[in-house]
């Protein structure tokens, strides 16, 4: 690979180039306009305070995320707009799966919230099971 393409290929990594729409799935009622900040505790290691706030291209990824996320609230997918940089999340980029094809990103700037989804694919119980399996049996570090 040229110099050229591989700072382009480090550049791409860095700075996505996804449009959207993008997703995120809570249970938390929120309003229009409203940001979603930085600063939560993880919906997968309670005990750690995120430093960015995490978002995804595909629709049914941010209903798995609201179906997971802590809360009695009913799940929710809205429909959000990055304010500021954004990049690939790389708890599942290139760590778990080459390249993004979860389109997962994330940011340390808030996210807006310019709608919300009123249908997308719920998992199934036993999905959520084994996806929640897979989580209790996973070894990796979060990188926050």
């Amino acid at each position: 690979m040229s110099e050229k393409n591989s700072d382009l290929a480090v550049l791409l990594k860095n700075h996505p180039s996804d449009k959207g729409p993008f997703y995120h799935g809570t249970k938390a009622d929120l309003k229009m306009g409203d940001l979603l900040t930085a600063g939560g505790n993880s919906n997968y290691k309670s005990e750690l305070k995120m430093n960015h706030i995490y978002f995804t291209a595909l629709i049914n990824g941010a209903g798995l995320a609201a179906a997971l996320a802590k809360g009695e609230g009913a799940e929710r997918v809205y429909i959000v707009e990055p304010t500021g940089n954004f990049e690939n999340d790389p708890n599942v980029t290139d760590k778990k799966f080459p390249g993004n094809p979860t389109r997962s990103y994330r940011s340390e700037m808030p996210l807006k919230i310019i709608g919300e989804a009123a249908e997308w694919t719920r998992p199934t119980p036993e999905d959520l099971q084994k996806f929640r399996e897979k989580l209790a049996d996973s070894k990796g570090e979060i990188i926050n």
